[in-house]
């Protein structure tokens, strides 16, 4: 990351807990499990709604603070596209036609669960979307909980709430302000022209999207001291809800 007029943290510098905007409660969740830098994580973003149904997904993983991987697709509409969501996201119902529906993925994405964390900018969002399509993944591994195993898509690692967790001077917390705040704007722009459509090198397009979070989350790899954090002190920083960030802390979140 690097410095801009607010000062951000940036590799260059030497931080303090105040600069960092760290919660104490960091430092009180068990060290378990893989250091989040050695843990596959799995970016998500989607374009559509629980109306349209999911009409694109771009696919990010990140491991050992770089982006290794991408994938995305259109998927054909399982109900009406409104007019203005299609302004936004430019997909409309007659050029989804041909593609096969988002339903056809449960192989990859229930695969993606068990290699490694789901992740988000605002994870709910794209929670509730996967969870419209299917309810429960397979039995996958447990991330907050090494060792054990459930069934369900979360816990999710949130790039959104974990930017307003560390760096709580950031005036916003959208996907967009966030990659220019911290000077990442030509960075995610090289990314894309390697792994987006030509005509979906844009924010509101699901892998550019999802490019963007990931690439948040990667940088954040590059302060040692966030470099060390486990997976598990990962996911309990992506909460805003103190009781849910007990309980990934006290191993007893699902």
């Amino acid at each position: 990351m690097r410095s801009t007029e607010e000062e951000l943290p940036t590799e260059h510098t030497e931080h303090t807990e105040k600069s960092f905007g760290f919660l104490a409660s960091v430092y009180s969740v068990c060290s378990v499990g893989n250091i989040w830098i050695e843990q596959p994580i799995i970016f998500v973003d989607f374009e559509g709604s629980r109306t349209s149904g999911i009409l694109e997904f771009g696919i990010v993983e990140v491991l050992g603070g770089q982006i290794v991987s991408a994938r995305t697709r259109l998927c054909r509409a399982t109900g009406r596209v409104r007019a203005e969501d299609a302004a936004v996201h430019g997909l409309r119902e007659e050029t989804l036609a041909p593609h096969a529906p988002f339903a056809d993925e449960w192989e990859y994405f229930a695969s993606l669960r068990e290699r490694g964390p789901l992740a988000a900018h605002y994870a709910g969002v794209e929670n509730a979307l996967l969870k419209s399509v299917w309810p429960y993944p397979r039995s996958s591994p447990d991330f907050a909980r090494p060792g054990e195993r459930l069934a369900e898509w979360g816990p999710w690692i949130d790039s959104a709430r974990l930017y307003a967790q560390l760096y709580p001077q950031l005036a916003s917390g959208r996907l967009e302000s966030l990659v220019a705040t911290c000077g990442l704007q030509a960075e995610l722009d090289a990314l894309a022209a390697v792994h987006c459509p030509p005509v979906r090198r844009r924010y509101h397009t699901a892998l550019y999207d999802a490019l963007a979070g990931a690439l948040l989350l990667a940088s954040l790899a590059r302060e040692p001291r966030l470099a060390a954090l486990t997976t598990m002190q990962l996911l309990a920083l992506s909460t805003l809800d103190g009781e849910k960030r007990d309980a990934i802390q006290q191993r007893e979140l699902f």
